[in-house]
């Protein structure tokens, strides 16, 4: 019988809840590692009830645990991080930590224990404020914010311990990601469940800067379809995840306001330092190994923003 058995680390977070609830649905035995520092126990609530599922509250910067977690593990889909460029901003020591000591003991622990593949989710913010679009994986990355450089720092990692140990890596630069159960809560949360959550709340969706900066916003459906791609093919190296498409702020702010059925303008304040002013996929390489986005923005806003209306 085939080695079902997957870790997911950072499960209980946006993305690895997603995951972890579609690998389960196509038969994998999933065990979801996350500190819950961001991750919550209620994303993942309605998973662990379908049986096939181990939760296991802990941190990638502990190294014994991850160890024994990897044991039989066919994939690693290494999702966990602190994946903020403003906290990246105010506390780096701390994001250095996580982030790139994490990855590490993630990629020895794989290599430890012969698991056949790590999907690690990297991000389009190591691509900087380069005015080139779009961005493609030739490019050189020009990092702005300590984030980043954590993010560019384990890709490094992945094909270093590929080309050395043969572990088999893939590496996804996500574009915006959204969708349902991403935090609208912190002021480090992503700006469409920020727009949504003012937008239901009849308060003006705030905007920092002109709000002319473009964005590929991707679907999480998307996004999870890439990484199980990723696992289950050739896929190596470095590609890029998005939709393909860019939107600027303020056309997504009209959007939803629109979805929401209100009558009511944006209000700008001054723009966030770190943040890249434009950014758009080439997914052509990740098109290689199957990848096909199937979400617009318009079905993944109305779909996003259903799932908060009736939270």
């Amino acid at each position: 019988m085939v080695n079902k058995r997957v870790v997911v680390t950072g499960g209980a977070g946006f993305i690895g809840s997603h995951l972890a609830d579609e690998l389960v649905k196509q038969g994998y035995r999933v065990v979801i590692l996350d500190d819950l520092s961001t991750g919550k126990m209620e994303n993942i609530a309605g998973l662990l009830q379908k049986g096939n599922v181990e939760f296991v509250q802990g941190s990638i910067t502990g190294f014994t645990l991850l160890q024994k977690l990897c044991q039989g593990a066919q994939y690693i889909f290494h999702q966990a991080a602190l994946a903020s460029v403003p906290r990246s901003l105010e506390n780096p020591s701390n994001t250095n930590e996580v982030n790139i000591t994490g990855t590490l003991n993630i990629l020895i622990a794989a290599r430890d224990n012969n698991v056949k593949k790590v999907i690690y989710a990297s991000s389009s913010s190591v691509y900087g404020d380069t005015p080139t679009l779009p961005k493609n994986e030739q490019m050189t990355p020009q990092p702005q914010s300590p984030y980043a450089v954590t993010k560019l720092t384990g890709e490094h990692y992945c094909r270093v311990f590929q080309e050395i140990y043969g572990l088999n890596t893939a590496c996804l630069r996500y574009f915006n990601v959204y969708g349902p159960k991403q935090d609208p809560g912190s002021e480090y949360s992503a700006v469409i469940p920020r727009f949504i959550r003012q937008v239901i709340s009849n308060e003006p969706p705030v905007i920092f800067g002109d709000g002319e900066q473009t964005r590929d916003f991707t679907f999480i459906k998307d996004v999870v379809q890439a990484n199980i791609l990723a696992a289950e093919t050739s896929a190596s190296g470095v590609y890029n995840i998005g939709r393909g498409e860019r939107i600027t702020v303020n056309e997504l702010a009209e959007r939803i306001i629109t979805v929401a059925g209100k009558d009511m303008e944006a209000l700008h304040k001054g723009s966030r330092s770190g943040d890249v002013r434009h950014s758009l996929a080439d997914i052509s390489a990740a098109k290689s190994f199957g990848y096909k986005p199937e979400y617009g923005i318009e079905a993944g806003l109305k779909e996003t923003f259903n799932w908060f209306s009736n939270e």
